[in-house]
């Protein structure tokens, strides 16, 4: 870790940016209420601890050289974050508390999201906070108070609590279908199979639990999520293997089509999980209630 003394400070890299933008000490001064010689010292000494000049004077002008630039990108993160960080505090009264929860993309804007109106209005000092950036530790660790998985119910140190399991389908768009109707599961394959990269084995999987076999269940198009795996198929891309209550809106307004009627029940299911201390903390306990109370609700 740097020594303390090799760190920046905020003003010194304001200053920098400040002056990256007008290309002039004095009006970046001016912006920044100080005096010229205030910020022209700030990025001398900045330029002293990089050891490397920030801006060279050309023809009584100033620019910026390579390493300026170079930096410049990263300090514009540096207070952007800053800038954010400061705005996300002050927006909170004293009473209120962060829950942070963490949850799969598709899971959180498909099912979670919805299921989540009316809850501002019955914990307003409740600020809920959601990502769906999930590490095994995230729990442990801090970062999240709670995490929706899909998986089994065996992460050490944490209370897992079941919520539904999941039955994959066939979908399609109406316009990829052939004239002639299929006769066994495995002409899908004509069709263009989608893979969704967190689940490999799925086709290999829903054809074998029918008795098929092709060598083509690994083949197609790679997707990250499951909803760009719904938007291909919507597309005509080709034919996904997805969670049905996913895509239960699509079915029901025919953008998506059932091409081959076998739907087949996962091992695995979804959980919400938090750290076995955190059972009693009050807003983990809240939403844990309120979760269970929308399980079975129509969203």
């Amino acid at each position: 870790m740097l020594n303390k003394r090799h760190l920046p400070s905020i003003t010194a890299l304001q200053c920098f940016e400040a002056v990256t933008r007008h290309l002039s000490f004095t009006r970046a001064a001016e912006e920044l209420n100080l005096t010229q010689s205030a910020v022209s010292k700030q990025v001398a000494q900045l330029e002293e601890l990089l050891q490397h000049l920030l801006f060279r004077r050309v023809r009584r002008r100033l620019q910026m050289t390579p390493a300026g630039d170079l930096y410049l990108v990263e300090v514009r993160k540096i207070l952007s974050q800053v800038e954010m960080s400061t705005h996300y505090l002050r927006s909170y009264g004293g009473e209120t508390e962060v829950l942070r929860v963490s949850t799969p993309s598709t899971f959180g804007a498909r099912w979670l999201v919805p299921r989540l109106k009316g809850w501002r209005l019955r914990h307003p000092s409740i600020h809920l906070d959601l990502c769906n950036e999930q590490e095994a530790d995230d729990l442990l660790q801090g970062r999240s108070d709670l995490a929706f998985y899909f998986g089994q119910a065996s992460r050490p140190g944490t209370e897992c609590l079941k919520l539904f399991g999941e039955e994959l389908v066939p979908v399609c768009a109406p316009g990829s279908l052939p004239d002639t109707p299929f006769t066994d599961p495995t002409q899908l394959t004509d069709l263009v199979l989608l893979q969704n990269a967190s689940r490999p084995q799925a086709w290999h999987d829903w054809f074998d639990s029918q008795g098929y076999h092709t060598e083509h269940s690994y083949h197609g198009p790679r997707f990250e999520t499951f909803y760009m795996c719904i938007r291909a198929a919507q597309v005509g891309c080709g034919v996904a293997l997805l969670p049905r209550f996913l895509v239960e809106e699509e079915l029901a307004e025919g953008k998506l089509v059932i091409p081959w009627q076998h739907a087949m029940p996962s091992s695995d299911a979804y959980y919400l999980a938090y750290p076995e201390h955190a059972a009693e903390v009050p807003k983990v306990r809240d939403f844990v209630k309120w979760m269970l109370a929308q399980i079975d609700s129509p969203a």
